[in-house]
């Protein structure tokens, strides 16, 4: 929890300005609709049905179970409506950036306008990720028995390393822990299953754009492969190029799928990401380019 309290301030300190420059939205709008048109090229031939019966899913468990979960661990006192405004803006910024971090800096940026000091927000938006992780984790360990149990268990290990030292740093330093989010074992627990219901959406996704494609739906092995390829996600890259894409497209050529297939599923769950993120963080960015949502900066932080 240090490590990543200590992560997101420098990056808080360092990126603030830039990501919250009018300009810069502008060309992430501009980015995610270029990106949008040359993701089409890369896409086979699709049948429009399969793939928004994935997406669908994919966009409740994106834009609805990821920003209440963040939600239910903040102890910033905003609404669910604001949280789930923040984290969809934040998803342009998000998927221009290696490892997601445009997004996160968005999110501690909109917690500091409402008067959040930016340790506690940057501490906040850490918790988020790192109660994401713990699903993701046991979202594998659960339905990816194929995995190498030696991966799972290097990321349960680090995981708990992180509690312990999480608990060890509340009780000797009650002075820090006091501005920071420390979520109940309820709360904590209700952060972890939607984070595996998030993980579940993405799966039905890539279901959907497999059967877009026209090639064969696995059957258990593509749990199995969509659980390798999260974790080889923890790698860091850019949303279409990265480590958890390429192992997406590997594992779905060894359990039958054909290479141009396989490319073509993961190249349209690429373009299919877009969508709502263009749609719905998109225009709430550009409305509040154009001064809506606007909250006044607190005079002390």
């Amino acid at each position: 929890m240090q490590l990543g309290r200590e992560h997101f301030t420098r990056l808080g300190r360092g990126g603030r300005k830039i990501i919250t420059h009018r300009g810069v939205r502008l060309v992430a709008l501009v980015t995610a609709v270029v990106v949008s048109l040359w993701n089409v090229e890369r896409v086979p031939h699709t049948a429009v049905l399969p793939a928004v019966l994935g997406l669908l899913p994919f966009a409740i468990g994106k834009y609805i179970l990821c920003p209440l979960r963040w939600h239910a661990i903040s102890t910033s006192g905003r609404t669910r409506r604001w949280h789930l405004r923040a984290y969809a803006e934040s998803e342009i910024l998000g998927l221009i950036t290696p490892w997601h971090a445009g997004a996160d800096l968005w999110r501690v940026h909109r917690l500091e306008t409402t008067g959040v000091r930016r340790a506690s927000a940057a501490a906040e938006v850490a918790l988020d990720r790192f109660v994401g992780a713990v699903g993701l984790v046991v979202a594998v360990a659960v339905t990816g028995v194929t995995l190498p149990w030696t991966v799972l268990a290097i990321a349960l290990g680090a995981a708990a390393l992180v509690l312990v030292a999480a608990l060890v740093v509340r009780r000797r330093r009650p002075s820090l822990t006091g501005r920071w989010p420390w979520p109940s074992p309820k709360v904590f627990a209700l952060g972890v299953l939607l984070s595996i219901g998030y993980q579940a959406t993405i799966l039905g996704l890539l279901v959907g754009a497999i059967a877009a494609v026209g090639g064969p739906v696995p059957g258990l092995q593509l749990v199995a492969v969509f659980g390798a390829s999260q974790v080889a996600g923890v790698l860091p890259g850019v949303h279409g190029a990265s480590p958890r894409d390429g192992a997406l497209v590997a594992g779905l050529a060894a359990i039958g799928v054909s290479w141009r297939e396989a490319f073509g599923a993961v190249a349209l769950t690429t373009l299919l990401y877009w969508i709502p993120a263009l749609l719905i963080g998109g225009s709430l960015m550009f409305l509040r380019w154009r001064g809506w949502f606007t909250e006044r900066h607190p005079e002390t932080a």
